[in-house]
């Protein structure tokens, strides 16, 4: 069993040292589910990217600003936000710790998200 309280301080301290902000960590894998906790510096981003068949956005600390061409939605700690079926981004407004869970067809997709 992973502790989610752990994971997200050791990857908050990777993200501040890496030269992007961010640090992430594949921890669930069950045939098409994957659990994986992200955290961004504030002002750190995920670039805009394609979506899984499904996911969401667990904030579990700070905020973030998730954006596609239909608009944005800022998610705050708590909140959890279904991923856009589109192309979109993340960026962090303050530092930010994420659970993403998704649904993949195929082994290929997960490797996108690490």
């Amino acid at each position: 069993m992973d502790d989610l309280t752990t994971l997200s301080d050791e990857h908050m301290a990777l993200a501040a040292q890496d030269a992007r902000g961010r640090s992430a960590h594949l921890f669930l894998q069950d045939g098409p589910l994957r659990q994986s906790v992200i955290a961004l510096v504030s002002g750190a981003a995920l670039d805009e990217h394609s979506a899984p068949p499904a996911a969401s956005l667990h904030v579990l600390r700070g905020y973030v600003r998730v954006t596609s061409a239909s608009g944005h939605q800022e998610v705050a700690a708590g909140q959890v936000q279904r991923i856009p079926q589109e192309r979109h981004g993340v960026t962090a407004m303050e530092d930010s710790v994420l659970l993403l869970t998704t649904v993949t067809g195929t082994d290929t997709q997960a490797a996108a998200w690490e």
